[in-house]
């Protein structure tokens, strides 16, 4: 059943206020969470997803390791608050497990498995808020997290939606716009211009595919500087505690005998 809310006016506005190639703002948050190796809050206008990355560590179960390489465990809790329906999915719900697939297939040939076999790297994502483009915030998520975690990656994956009204271009959908339009999810590697993934649920013009797929991926050079900014403020500011750590006088072991 189509929207009752126009997607795209005659002024080249959409529902929310954006133009048709325009982004929804994005907002990151490295910071630490518990006791995980590494972990990223990505809000992708009302969409936010929070992931954290425990290892490389031990696999828990020796039936699943594999002596050449590390396996990828994904696991997607959705809260019951994130969306309207206030339905809680379970972790066997067919669409958590697709999400989780999607995920883990985008990132194998991407994490340096081979540096670490026999061994786990467990990604547990954990969706706050959805508006659309869930797929996109939880890659663009993992990939910050797992840069935290110390995981070595070929490249950074950043991921944008897209979609098509009438013969219009849309880029990173809101549920609104998803539900409306045929729509495609691309995530590319930013500095070799490979692409990891290219998912689409609904059915797509082979005519109209080309231009959302060329959009997305200039568009995942922008998502890109984001999170390159982002990960290089982080590391500033650790390198500034670590060194105000080191010139603290409780870390001088001379000014301490002197002290004495």
């Amino acid at each position: 059943m189509s929207s009752r809310v126009e997607i795209l006016n005659d002024g080249g506005f959409r529902s929310d206020g954006r133009k048709q190639y325009e982004l929804r703002d994005i907002t990151i948050d490295l910071s630490q969470q518990g006791t995980a190796d590494g972990s990223a809050t990505i809000t992708h206008g009302l969409t936010q997803v929070m992931v954290t990355v425990f290892g490389p560590r031990e696999a828990k179960m020796r039936s699943q390791t594999l002596h050449d390489r590390a396996v990828l465990n994904v696991e997607i809790n959705v809260a019951p608050f994130s969306t309207g329906e206030r339905r809680k999915r379970s972790r066997a719900d067919r669409r958590i497990l697709e999400l989780a697939a999607a995920i883990e297939s985008t990132f194998e040939p991407v994490v340096q498995t081979s540096l670490y076999p026999r061994s786990q790297i467990d990604i547990y994502v954990q969706v706050l808020q959805q508006d659309g483009g869930l797929l996109q915030a939880c890659i663009n998520a993992t990939t910050l997290a797992l840069i935290t975690a110390g995981v070595p990656l070929l490249d950074f994956v950043c991921a944008v939606s897209g979609g098509v009204h009438s013969t219009s271009p849309l880029l990173d959908l809101t549920t609104l716009e998803e539900n409306d339009l045929p729509n495609l999810t691309v995530a590319v590697m930013p500095r070799t211009r490979k692409v990891t993934l290219v998912t689409m649920e609904t059915r797509l013009h082979v005519d109209r595919f080309r231009d959302i797929f060329e959009l997305a991926c200039a568009a995942g050079q922008t998502i890109h500087k984001e999170m390159k900014r982002a990960v290089k403020d982080r590391t500033v500011a650790l390198v500034g505690a670590m060194d105000a750590g080191a010139k603290h006088p409780l870390a001088d072991p001379d000014a301490m005998m002197e002290d004495r």
